[in-house]
């Protein structure tokens, strides 16, 4: 198995491990952040929507989608983990490979150490996330539409509860109609939204070119794990070159100091 495979699989299953136990807190997170709350007649002081239910929460969400609705969309999300994850770092190895090979070769031509200089580590690693937001940013399109999209559903069925309770408290003589659909409208539930649903819904909305919104901001902050790589192999170096040179302590270098 090539170093850039292995590095990728290991990638794509770190990854995955690290979804499943973080993606509550994504969910919440991104539920937080996408809320669509009626301006009209919102308490600001008391953070509440027209029709009294607090602003989403993992406990919110709990309350009215159950557990469940902490994991909306984990499917499409753990097979974007594993395949960014995966793309990320099979390019990062084959970069990389690649770097090490030109510095080898330069040093043989009496120019430079035969070690990867800082600049190179940034272009390694920004060229390896450039290449993995292009492949998988339609998978996270997919997923953050399913993460809002019961959220979405709950709000116009908040909407269209204010406008019945404010329909009934104006005109007495329909007062028990409308609270007869008051009524349905409380023990309606969303309906299941799929993946095919939600890319459907982005064609249709957008066209192909839907799958890849919000690319422009999203390469831009490559350059945050650009900037991590860049300094981790950096670091990485002076520490194995520290440790060759001790010759009663230990060499090898351990996950932790990796981390």
């Amino acid at each position: 198995m090539s170093s850039a495979l292995a590095n990728g699989l290991a990638g794509a299953g770190g990854g995955l491990i690290a979804q499943i136990l973080t993606y509550p807190l994504q969910t919440v997170n991104t539920r937080q952040q996408t809320e669509r709350v009626v301006k009209k007649g919102l308490d600001v002081g008391h953070g509440t929507s027209p029709s009294g239910n607090q602003r989403p929460g993992g406990t919110l969400v709990i309350k009215t989608e159950g557990w469940g609705g902490l994991y909306s969309g984990l499917k499409p999300s753990l097979f974007g983990t594993i395949a960014s994850q995966g793309v990320y770092y099979y390019f990062y190895q084959v970069f990389k490979n690649k770097a090490e090979s030109i510095a080898a070769a330069r040093k043989v031509k009496g120019l430079g150490d035969g070690n990867v200089g800082m600049i190179s580590w940034l272009a390694v690693a920004a060229m390896a996330g450039c290449l993995n937001v292009l492949l998988t940013n339609p998978m996270w399109v997919l997923v953050t539409r399913m993460q809002t999209q019961t959220q979405a559903e709950r709000n116009i069925m908040e909407r269209k509860r204010d406008a019945l309770l404010k329909e009934a408290s104006e005109n007495s003589a329909t007062a028990s109609t409308l609270l007869v659909k008051l009524a349905e409208l409380e023990s309606s539930k969303p309906k299941p939204y799929g993946t095919l649903q939600a890319a459907g819904e982005v064609y249709s909305e957008a066209g192909i070119r839907g799958f890849w919104k919000g690319l422009i901001p999203t390469l831009i902050m490559v350059c945050n794990p650009s900037i991590q790589f860049m300094i981790y192999e950096t670091s990485l170096r002076s520490l194995k070159e520290k440790r060759a040179t001790n010759k009663h302590g230990v060499k090898q270098i351990t996950a932790l100091e990796v981390r």
